[in-house]
C-alpha cells in the first residue's frame, strides 16, 4: 500500500507530533535503545564501511537529528486485528451502526484496510535498535574475521555498552587488530605438466608477491586470474575446484611471516562410486561449424551447406545471410588453443546483430583426437518483421495540450547482411489559445515527423579507408535520414537531416562515434509569425514606439505597433536614423539587439559537417555507483562545402558570404567535454559531480551559430534555479523567451541520501552561464571577454525528494536563486532566499 493522498500524509505527520519526541514511548522496560555506536582500531575512531557495514548492531537512522523512520515504526500496532476489534467493540452499537451504514462487507474492508494500513508504517519505518547480546557477539566476530582476512591475525573486538539515559545506552566497539603479518615465499605443485607450464609463463602477474601483506581478496584474486589464464589458453573442461591455497601460519605468533603453497589439482570425474583424476590438458579447436534455423521454414534437418574460409555453415534450406557477415564476429580460431575470451566475443558478436535468438556455442571432443575440440555455433533467427506503436499526451509554452501517435516498422536482414532497417512516424495535433481565432478548431497545432534508419553490422566504406582507419569487425555503420513539418509552431519550421555515422568500441568501456556526415536543412516557413512568437522582443519594441512622438504611423488602430509590417519598418527606420533615436541612445542598441536576433531566428540553416566523439565509461551496471564517465565531443562543420564554394566561385550575399540553395551554409567549429563522477560514501549515499564545458566558433563563412546548435541554460538537467532558456547570457538578465549563446560552462554538486523506503532526498549546488563568444551580439552584458567575466557564473542551490519506482526514478528538485549575476553586484548572493522565489522543477531519472 502507497501512501499518495495528501491528506493522509499530513494525518501521519501530525500524529507523528502529538506522539510526542519520547522514541522509547513504545518500547518495554527491559528492553535499551541504541541511540550511538561508535567504532575505534587500535585507539583511533572510525566512523566509515567497512565496519559499519559489517556491524549487525544500528543506531535508528535520523533526518537532522529527528528519527522518522522510528517514530513512523511506532505508530503501528503488534497485533493490528485485534485492535480494530476492540475499537469496533468498544461503545456496544458501533459495530451495528457501520454494518448499517456500510454493509458487512464493506466493514470487512475497512478492516482490511486498517491491516494494510498498519503494515504498511511496519515496511516504511525502522523497528527500534535496541541492545541484542546475540547481534553484538556475531557483530564482534564478523570484525575479527575481516581483519584477520586483511592480515591481522590477532585481532580482538570487545564490546562497551554505557548508560547515557534511562533506557538509552550508548554501543562502542573496540578492536586491537595487533601486528600484520606479510607474505613470505610462494611454492605452486601442479599435477598436471600442461598446468604447470601455463602458470610459469604468467607467474610475473601473480597477485602474490613476496614480502608484501597478507590479504584474503589477493588470493582471491590470484585464483581468478589463474582461471582466466587456464581457460584462454587451451584448457577447456578446467574446474574452479582445482585450485587450492594453503597457508602456513605460525599459531605461536611470533613469527609473522607466512609462506603460500599453491596446489592445483587434476580435474576430477566421477565413475559409478570413485572419483578419477584426469590430467588436464591443451585443446585445440579443430573445426568450426555454424547452424542457421529457420522457423519460417517446415524442415527438421539442415538440408543446405556452404564453406566460408575453414568454417562450415548448415542452414534449413538457402541460407538467408550472407556468409561473410556470419563469420567475420567468429572469434574462436581454428588450429589454436581453445579461449573462453574468444567464445564470449563471439557470442557478444551475435547478441549485438540482433538478428538472432539467444546465440549457443558447444564444444564436443574430436572423435578423432581427444585433444582436439569442435565448435558449434547454433543461430536462431528473430522473426522478419516488428511492429511498434506509442502515444502520450503532452503540455509546454508553446501548446497547451498535445497528443502524439506513433508507429515504427522494423525490418531484420534486409540486405542479407543482418541489417536492421526501421522506419517511424509519428504525428502530433495540440491545441493553444495563441494561435487560435474565435472560429478555429480546438486541435490548431500540427506536427508530422517521419524518420528511416538503417543499421549495418560493419563499415559501409571503401576498402582502403577501412584498412586506413577502422577494423571492420567492430565497426557499426547507422545510417539516418529524418524529416519534420510543423504548422502553427512558432515559425512553422521545416526540418530535414541526414546522418551517415560510425560506432565502435576499443575497450569494454572505450566507445567512439564518427559522424562522416551530419547534414541539416532548416526552413521556416512562417518568418511574419516572429513577434506573434517572440513576445518579449514584441513587447520591448512596442514600448520603444509608443514613446516616441509623432508615431502614429508605426501604430495600429489599436494603438500597439502593428505585426509585421509596422514592426518591421520601424526598426527598418530606428537602424536608418530616419527617427529621432540616436546612435548612441540605449534604444537604438535595444532596437540593434532585437533586429540581430530575429535575423538569427528566422535564418533559414544549411548544415554540413562532421563530428568525432569519445566515451569512457567504467559503470559497470545499472546498480554499480561508484563510476566515472568522460565524453568529449569535437565537431567541424561547413569546412568542406565552403571550401568548394569558394573554389567553384559561387556567388555571395550582401556580407560577403558565399550561397548555395540562396542559403549561406553555416560554419563553425565545436567542443564539448563532459565528466561525471560517481561516488558511494555509504549505503544509497552518494555524491554526484559534473563538470561540462562547450564552446562553439563561428568563422569563415559564418558570423553566428545556428539557434539549434547553441547552448542554452537553466531546466530540470542543468542550473535548477532558473528556468530552461531563462539563465544568461552573462549577466543579461534572461530578456528573451529562448536564451541561447555559444559558450557554456556548468558545473553541478549533489548528495543523494535514502528517506523512507522508495522515498529518496538530495541537496545540491549548481553553478553556470552561456556567453557568447567572437558572436555577432553587440550587447557587453552577454558577451565573455576575459576571466574576470566568471564572476557571471550564475549559483542555485536547493533541496529535492525522488520517488523510485525501480524502473524510473520520479523527481521533483526545489531550488533557488543563491547567487544571480543578472542583479547589482550587493544584491547578488542571497537575496532571493524565499519560498515565494524558488523554482520547481520536475524530472524523469536523475539529471546526471
Amino acid at each position: 500500500m502507497h501512501l499518495t493522498h495528501p491528506k493522509i500524509a499530513n494525518l501521519l505527520l501530525v500524529c507523528i507530533i502529538l506522539q510526542g519526541c519520547s522514541s522509547i514511548k513504545k518500547l518495554p522496560a527491559e528492553n535499551q535503545l541504541i541511540v550511538k555506536q561508535s567504532f575505534t582500531v587500535n585507539g583511533e575512531s572510525v566512523g566509515k564501511e567497512p565496519l559499519t557495514e559489517l556491524s549487525r548492531t544500528a543506531v535508528n537512522k535520523t533526518i537532522l537529528g529527528f528519527p522518522l523512520k522510528l517514530h513512523v515504526y511506532n505508530l503501528s500496532n503488534p497485533a493490528p486485528e485485534a485492535q480494530f476489534d476492540r475499537w469496533l467493540q468498544k461503545k456496544g452499537k458501533r459495530a451495528e451502526r457501520l454494518s448499517r451504514w456500510l454493509s458487512p462487507k464493506q466493514l470487512i474492508q475497512l478492516k482490511k484496510y486498517h491491516v494494510d494500513f498498519n503494515n504498511w508504517l511496519k515496511k516504511t519505518g525502522e523497528p527500534p535498535a535496541i541492545i541484542d547480546v546475540n547481534k553484538i557477539t556475531l557483530t564482534q566476530k564478523l570484525f575479527d574475521t575481516y581483519y584477520r582476512n586483511m592480515g591481522y591475525f590477532n585481532a580482538v573486538t570487545t564490546a562497551e555498552i554505557d548508560s547515557i539515559a534511562p533506557q538509552k545506552v550508548a554501543l562502542g566497539y573496540r578492536v586491537e587488530t595487533g601486528p600484520q603479518y606479510y607474505l613470505d615465499s610462494i611454492a605452486v605443485v601442479a599435477a598436471s605438466p600442461a598446468i604447470d607450464s601455463l602458470y610459469n609463463t604468467q607467474k610475473d602477474n601473480s597477485f602474490l608477491q613476496s614480502k608484501t601483506p597478507f590479504r584474503v581478496n589477493q588470493i582471491e584474486k590470484e585464483r581468478d586470474r589463474l582461471i582466466d589464464v587456464f581457460r584462454n589458453n587451451g584448457i577447456y573442461n578446467f574446474q574452479q575446484r582445482s585450485i587450492r591455497f594453503k597457508v602456513y601460519r605460525d599459531s605461536t605468533g611470533t613469527d609473522t611471516q607466512i609462506p603460500i603453497l599453491v596446489e592445483i589439482k587434476n580435474a576430477q570425474k566421477r565413475a559409478q562410486d570413485t572419483l578419477v583424476e584426469i590430467p588436464y590438458r591443451i585443446q585445440k579447436v579443430k573445426r568450426i561449424s555454424m547452424y542457421v534455423d529457420d522457423p519460417s521454414k517446415r524442415i527438421n534437418t539442415y538440408t543446405d551447406s556452404i564453406d566460408q574460409g575453414n568454417i562450415r555453415l548448415f542452414s534449413k534450406g538457402k541460407l538467408a545471410y550472407n556468409p561473410n557477415v556470419l563469420t567475420q564476429g567468429i572469434e574462436i580460431k581454428e588450429n589454436m588453443p581453445y579461449s573462453y575470451a574468444e567464445r564470449t566475443a563471439t557470442y557478444r558478436y551475435f547478441n549485438e546483430l540482433q538478428n538472432f535468438k539467444f546465440p549457443s556455442i558447444i564444444y564436443q571432443p574430436s572423435q578423432a583426437d581427444s585433444l582436439e575440440l569442435d565448435a558449434a555455433i547454433y543461430l536462431s533467427p528473430k522473426e522478419k518483421f516488428s511492429l511498434g506503436f506509442d502515444a502520450d499526451v503532452s503540455h509546454s509554452n508553446i501548446q497547451d495540450v498535445g497528443v502524439s501517435l506513433g508507429t515504427s516498422l522494423l525490418t531484420r536482414n534486409v540486405f542479407r547482411g543482418a541489417e536492421i532497417l526501421e522506419v517511424g512516424i509519428k504525428g502530433t495535433v495540440g491545441s493553444s489559445r495563441d494561435v487560435a481565432e474565435e472560429k478555429s478548431s480546438f486541435f490548431n497545432l500540427f506536427e508530422l515527423g517521419a524518420n528511416i534508419g538503417l543499421r549495418v553490422p560493419r563499415m559501409v566504406a571503401p576498402q582502403w579507408i577501412k584498412n586506413l582507419l577502422f577494423d571492420a569487425k567492430e565497426v557499426k555503420t547507422n545510417i539516418i535520414l529524418g524529416a519534420s513539418l510543423q504548422e502553427n509552431i512558432g515559425l512553422d519550421r521545416q526540418n530535414f537531416t541526414t546522418t551517415v555515422e560510425y560506432s565502435w568500441k576499443t575497450k569494454s568501456n572505450h566507445r567512439l562515434n564518427f559522424k562522416l556526415a551530419d547534414i541539416e536543412f532548416v526552413n521556416n516557413k512562417a518568418i511574419n509569425n516572429y513577434f506573434n512568437v517572440y513576445r518579449n522582443s514584441y513587447d520591448r519594441l512596442n514600448d520603444i514606439a509608443q514613446r516616441l512622438p509623432q508615431n502614429e504611423s508605426y501604430l495600429a488602430t489599436n494603438g500597439q505597433l502593428g505585426i509585421p509590417a509596422q514592426a518591421d519598418a520601424f526598426i527598418f527606420n530606428v537602424l536608418n536614423g530616419q527617427t529621432s533615436i540616436a546612435a548612441d541612445d540605449e534604444d537604438y542598441t535595444t532596437v540593434s539587439s532585437i533586429q540581430e536576433r530575429k535575423n538569427r531566428l528566422t535564418a533559414n540553416n544549411f548544415i554540413v559537417g562532421s563530428s568525432f566523439t569519445y566515451l569512457k565509461n567504467n559503470q559497470e551496471s545499472l546498480i554499480d555507483e561508484d563510476f566515472s564517465q568522460l565524453r568529449i565531443k569535437i565537431e567541424w562543420v561547413g569546412n568542406l562545402l565552403n571550401t568548394a564554394l569558394r573554389l567553384g566561385n559561387r556567388p555571395t550575399d550582401q556580407n560577403g558570404n558565399y550561397e548555395i540553395f540562396n542559403l549561406s551554409p553555416s560554419q563553425y567549429v565545436k567542443t564539448e567535454l563532459n565528466y561525471i563522477k560517481h561516488w558511494e560514501v555509504g549505503t544509497e549515499r552518494i555524491f554526484a559531480f559534473r563538470a561540462f564545458s562547450g564552446i562553439a566558433l563561428p568563422y569563415g563563412n559564418a558570423q553566428s551559430i545556428p539557434f539549434t546548435r547553441s547552448y542554452y541554460a537553466g531546466g530540470s538537467n542543468d542550473n535548477r534555479a532558473w528556468q530552461a532558456y531563462k539563465l544568461g547570457p552573462g549577466s543579461s538578465s534572461g530578456i528573451n523567451e529562448f536564451n541561447e549563446a555559444n559558450l557554456k560552462l556548468a558545473f553541478n554538486l549533489e548528495y543523494r541520501y535514502p528517506i523512507i523506503g522508495p522515498f529518496k532526498g538530495a541537496l545540491f549546488i549548481d553553478a553556470g552561464n552561456i556567453w557568447n563568444v567572437n558572436n555577432n551580439v553587440a550587447d557587453r552584458a552577454q558577451q565573455f571577454s576575459n576571466i574576470g567575466d566568471l564572476e557571471q557564473l550564475a549559483i542555485g542551490t536547493g533541496i529535492g525528494i525522488r520517488y523510485d519506482f525501480d524502473f524510473f526514478v520520479f523527481r521533483l528538485d526545489t531550488a533557488f536563486k543563491t547567487y544571480d549575476p543578472t542583479l547589482i553586484k550587493k544584491e547578488r548572493w542571497g537575496s532571493q532566499l524565499a519560498l515565494k522565489k524558488a523554482v520547481f522543477n520536475i524530472g524523469i531519472n536523475y539529471p546526471f
